[in-house]
Parts: C-alpha cells; structure tokens; sequence
C-alpha cells in the first residue's frame, strides 16, 4: 500500500479510477446492445405499446440518475472525502450487479426490476463518475494532469462502445452474462480502491444544501423524464410534445431549476456554486462538453439504427444477430478513441489544451459531413475509415476538455467541478435520445407512410391494410430498426400473410424487404440529425478557443506539489532503490 507521497501513488490512482470509470460507462452501453435478449428473456414483447415505457426507461433510466445525482456526489466528496465517495460508489455498483442477474420475475414485474435496481446501480456509477476526475487532478501536477485526465476520460468514452461488442456477445448466450461480467471487476476494484486510495484533496467542511439537491434532482428529472415521454406517440401524433404530462414536465421542470438557481444563489454554501460560472474557462468549458455530448449520443444511436435495421441485413445477417454485429463493425470508432485520447492528453500538457479541444470537434464534424454522403447500402470501407475520423476527434477533444475545466476551479471545489462536468455530459446524452429521435421521427414522418403503404401493396397486401399500417407512429418503425428486429411480419399477422402467394409473404419476411424500404426515409431523418449534429460542434469548437483565467490560489499549489514530488523522487532515489525483482521502491515510512 504506498503512501499518498510515493511517487507512483498518482499511478495507482489514474488505474483505478480509470477501472472505475471503464466498468460504469461500459454498463451503460452493454444494456443498450442487449435489450432484445433481455426482453426475450422476461418475455416482454418491447414494440407493444404498452411495454415502450419499459423500453426508455430500460435505455434511459440509468443515464437520467447519474446525469441527476453527479453534482450531489462530488459536492459530498468536497465535504466528506473524494476516495470515501468514491469507494463506496465501486462498492454499491458490484452489489446491484448481483441483484440484477437475480432477476426473479417475468413480464412486467421482470422489468421493473430491472429498471428499479439500474436505478440504484447508476447511483453508485454517478459516484465512481463524479469523484473520478478529482481523484487525479489531485494526485497529478499540470505538467500530467492532461496526459492522465486524457487515459481516464477515453477510457470512458471507449467504454460505451466496448459495451456494445460485449454485450452483443453475452447476450448471445445469456441476457444475465451482462450483469454477471460486473462483479468479477467490481469485486477486484473495489478491494482495490479500499487498500489503495487516499484522499490527498483540499477538504471543504459545508453543511448539505438540502433545498438545492432537492429542486436540482426534482427539476432535473421532471425536464429529463419529459424529454423521455416526448418521443412516444400521443392523441393520434407521431410524438408526445403536446402531451398534457410532458408540457407540464418540461414547464414544470423548467420553473423548478429557476429556483434551483435563485436558492444556489442565495444559500451560504450551495450544492451547485454557481459562482465557478464566473470562470469564462469553466463556463466555455462546460458548453462544450454538453454540445459534443448531445452530438456524439446521437451518432452512436443512429449508427446502431442504420447498421442493425438496414446495413446488416441487407448484407445477410439474421436479425437474431444483428446487435452483436453492430457492436463489432463500430469498433474502428473505438480505436479512434483509444489512439487518439492519451495522446492528445500529453501534447495538450506541452502546447495547451484549447487547439485541440477545438480541433477535435471540427475534426468529428468533417466525419458527419462524410457519413452524410453515403448511401444507405454503403461500402463498409469507407464506413470504417469516418466513423475511425469520428473516433479520433472525439479522443482529441476529451482530455484537453476536461483539464480545461479541472484546471480552472480552485482545489477545494474540484468534486463539485468534476461533478458539474459529469452533469453535463450525461445529461447531454440523454437530450441527444430525445431531440435526436424526435428529429428522426420527424423526418420518417413525411415519408415512410407513403414508401411503406405503397412497398406492402406492391407485394400484394390489401390496399386498405397497408393504409392502416402506413399511418401507424414512425417511432415504433425506428425502435425496431434500433432493437434489430423485422417487424412486418408481426404488423401483418399470420391471417394476412397466409392469404399472399408464399413468395411474396417469404419476401415480406426476409432479410431485405424490411431495411429497403426503410432505407431511403431513414436517410432523410439522418440529414436533418446530422446537420443538426454538425451545428453543435462547431458551436463547441468556437467556445473551446475562449480564455478563463487560472484560479490564483491554485498556482501557489502547483508549485508546492510540484517541489514536494521533487523533494519525494530524490529521497526515494538516495534511500529506497527500486527492488530488483518488483522494479518498484517500497513505501516511505517518514513523511
């Protein structure tokens, strides 16, 4: 167990909160990949119109509670202790793991269970998320804070799409398999966290902002869970907007975080000091994150829709295994992420994090304007290479990100800064589902109805059915191409496509007819998507360019951490050789 000044306890450090890190996000996406398994398995139909609830809910109720609790979390680990929070947060994830792959129910109650304990499990993700970045902020001098910020954040970020390989391929032999690969590494992080972590910050002792946390999370929530109605079908509509519940969770919601506001404003030491706004750095730093975070969500869902609903099968892949294919032919994005992000961390620490938090959304946005031109059946190469670009400029843009924003709180306001972040993006995730599918069901809207009526009488289905069918909502189309299935046959029935001549109900049926016609409509949404996308990148890069000033206090710091660890390099070099057989020096006993 080395102490909090070996100097290679800022390594043990970066390991396990990017362990921590890793293991939360890949949770997130592993889910994603695996819902049509684990609804085969609790035996609940998701296309049902009664069951698309559990569906969000299932994609969105995790990244919903993190988005909510992350400023909490890191506010107590400024009160209370980073590692403490953090330790515990490793801890609570490993055991709702457990609970998780226990599921005892079918159906609904099969769900809800799973949607309940999610809930806990996020908020022991939102823990490891919120404290994270603090942990090595405070155990890292600038001259590497962007270097290990860079191994840490991509590490996230990979971890969404790693989930997405590993979970295609645990669901291929059972849905619980995602659950059970959590508590091997749970179990190893956490005793691992336990023996090792120490907490080196700047102790803030504060009262709890009682009234802030509650008007955050209730606001927050009403305005998240809103945007989550909003893009199911209501009153005879192709979406929820003018859903009496969602107008008011929106307004609601809205009105509730005006008061958040003017509470934080008010309150001797609030949850959410609003104050570090003032911070031009912080500020330009956080809207960055948040754009490149709605765009980067969208993408990863409408890659996902395009691959399993249309490039997949029309390349001979069984619906049946579409997910884990999906999973495999994203991963040159995940490479561009990896390559990219330690990098980017250490040229950021030599020239400055700004040219490349900028370059690196300018470079993710050239990807879309790519990924715009091709056609729905495209060749995979080309694919590979935009959706790699893409990868890349995420890596480019994150760690220079995140050091721009740690960089510029005062040491003592680090987890509520690393929280705030957290916030951020992953509520911009959540944002990107609802304004992203939103979007895309409004472009499905003005021409599916018409390619889909006229695709069904082609083969023979009665005029007045496929009318019927034509005119159901859009979002039902788009979930199944997201779940990977074919849903003509069960829009059809077994009535209607007993009566077709058997070449063209098996033509209904197969591989092909389903993603063609789909195709050109879904290219429409994927434009107005895309554009959209674009726009809020480099919106981002421009506020990635803009200045903030060091906070004073810290410089003091800097050079103090930076002599101290001098100091403790020397000492350890003149009294404690590195051991011959381990290359590691053993722990100073004086400080």
């Amino acid at each position: 167990m080395l102490a909090v000044d070996h100097p290679r306890y800022k390594w043990v450090a970066l390991s396990n909160t990017t362990l921590g890190n890793l293991l939360a996000t890949i949770n997130s996406s592993i889910v994603l990949i695996s819902l049509p398994a684990i609804f085969k398995g609790i035996h609940v139909n998701p296309l049902d119109a009664g069951n698309v609830s559990y569906l969000l809910w299932m994609l969105m109720g995790y990244m919903l509670v993190t988005a909510v609790l992350v400023v909490t979390l890191g506010r107590l680990g400024d009160m209370y202790g980073r590692v403490k929070i953090y330790n515990l947060g490793f801890a609570i994830f490993t055991i709702t793991s457990i609970i998780l792959s226990l599921d005892p129910f079918d159906g609904g109650g099969g769900a809800l269970w799973l949607i309940g304990w999610r809930v806990v499990q996020a908020i022991g993700g939102a823990m490891l998320m919120a404290n994270s970045a603090a942990i090595i902020t405070d155990a890292f001098p600038a001259a590497q804070r962007g270097m290990a910020l860079g191994v840490n954040i991509v590490s996230a970020l990979a971890g969404s799409f790693i989930g997405l390989v590993l979970g295609g391929a645990l669901a291929e032999w059972d849905w619980r398999s995602i659950f059970w690969v959590n508590i091997p590494v749970g179990v190893l992080g956490t005793i691992w966290a336990y023996r090792s972590l120490h907490d080196t910050g700047v102790r803030r002792h504060a009262k709890i902002d009682w009234w802030g946390n509650a008007t955050f999370a209730v606001g927050l929530t009403s305005v998240l869970a809103a945007i989550t109605y909003g893009i199911q079908p209501y009153g005879g509509h192709t979406q929820g907007w003018t859903n009496p519940w969602v107008l008011l969770g929106l307004i609601g919601g809205v009105l509730v975080l005006v008061a958040f506001g003017i509470i934080e404003s008010r309150v001797a030491e609030p949850m959410f000091p609003l104050g570090l706004f003032k911070n031009v750095g912080f500020t330009t730093g956080n809207a960055a994150n948040l754009l490149a975070s709605v765009a980067r969500g969208g993408l990863q869902f409408m890659l996902i829709i395009w691959l399993q609903g249309i490039w997949l099968p029309l390349h001979g892949y069984s619906y049946e295994s579409t997910p884990l294919w999906a999973g495999i032919y994203l991963v040159p994005m995940t490479i561009g992420f990896l390559a990219a992000g330690p990098l980017s961390g250490y040229l950021s620490d030599k020239f400055g994090p700004r040219p490349f938090a900028a370059g690196g959304l300018l470079v993710m946005a050239a990807s879309f304007l790519g990924l715009l031109a091709l056609p729905g059946d495209f060749n995979y190469m080309v694919f590979a290479i935009l959706i790699f670009i893409n990868g890349l400029g995420g890596g480019l843009f994150a760690a220079p990100n995140t050091s721009l924003i740690m960089s510029s709180v005062p040491a003592n306001m680090r987890g509520a800064a690393s929280g705030m972040r957290a916030t951020f993006q992953n509520a911009g995730m959540v944002l990107s589902i609802g304004v992203f599918f939103s979007l895309m069901v409004a472009g499905l809207a003005n021409s599916l109805p018409h390619t889909l009526s006229a695709g069904l009488t082609g083969q023979g289905v009665p005029a007045d059915t496929a009318g019927a069918i034509a005119q159901l909502p859009p979002v039902g189309t788009l979930f199944a191409a997201f779940l990977g299935y074919n849903p003509i046959g069960q829009l059809l029935g077994p009535q209607v496509l007993g009566a077709l001549p058997p070449a063209n109900a098996a033509n209904l049926t197969g591989l092909e007819f389903f993603p063609r016609l789909i195709a050109e409509p879904f290219h429409d949404g994927l434009v107005i998507v895309f554009w959209m996308a674009i726009g809020l990148l480099v919106v981002g890069a421009i506020a990635s360019l803009v200045r903030g000033k060091k906070p004073a206090a810290d410089a003091d710091q800097e050079a103090a951490f930076v002599a101290r660890e001098a100091e403790v390099k020397a000492e350890v070099s003149d009294a404690q050789p590195l051991s011959p057989a381990t290359g590691v020096a053993e722990p100073i006993d004086s400080k």
